[in-house]
């Protein structure tokens, strides 16, 4: 490993059909915290689960930010590039292909910038309850051959206080105008995941999965 190395866990897929799992925390979370979530959404997956190594007031982010909402977007590149060789690493030792994420609020952040840093690394993503992470994101046209159909599931709340709906839906445009294909789904919920979450994020994967794998 690098010394992008992240404190995480990893457990081996059960079900060799199965796309492996990139599984990204929120704020104040670890590398245990979706593992129960990546189950439900993938049985038989492997799953791969880092901790952000930025803390803020003792808890664990995948970046810094100025205030609510207010990202430092300058380390939001520079922790997404650092978890970009982390993945790459995680792949060679455990023999994996490369992963779908799902991130959760911050997490779900960090995979939407890896997304658009670096979308090579991931086979596709989850986003709940998502962000636009760069205010100045690379060009779309450089995009399109490593994200151009990249299958991504963003699933926003509609009584979200943290995530504006109009924030969410332009994110949905920036990465659909980047060549992804994007589903985008606004639910009676708010920043907290529902049921529902869950059974949308296992619905669609079971539709995708060929392509993730």
């Amino acid at each position: 490993m690098t010394e992008s190395k992240f404190i995480h866990r990893f457990e081996p897929a059960t079900s060799a059909g199965s796309p492996p799992l990139l599984l990204l925390h929120g704020t104040g979370g670890d590398e245990n915290d979706l593992l129960g979530l990546g189950k439900m959404i993938s049985p038989g997956s492997a799953l791969l689960s880092p901790r952000g190594r930025v803390l803020e007031h003792g808890m664990p982010r995948f970046f810094r930010r100025l205030a609510e909402g207010v990202f430092d977007e300058d380390d939001v590149r520079r922790r997404a590039l650092e978890l970009g060789d982390f993945v790459a690493d995680a792949r060679q030792q455990y023999g994996i292909a490369a992963p779908v994420a799902v991130g959760f609020s911050n997490g779900a952040n960090i995979a939407a910038a890896l997304l658009l840093l670096k979308p090579g690394v991931l086979a596709g993503a989850i986003l709940l309850r998502a962000m636009v992470p760069l205010s100045d994101p690379p060009k779309t046209d450089l995009l399109k051959p490593e994200l151009g159909g990249k299958p991504i599931l963003l699933l926003s709340g509609q009584a979200d206080p943290i995530v504006p709906a109009t924030n969410s839906a332009k994110l949905a445009a920036l990465l659909s105008e980047a060549g992804a294909l994007v589903d985008h789904k606004v639910l009676p919920a708010g920043h907290q995941l529902s049921q529902a979450d869950v059974t949308l994020a296992r619905n669609w994967i079971g539709s995708v999965d060929a392509k993730a794998a």
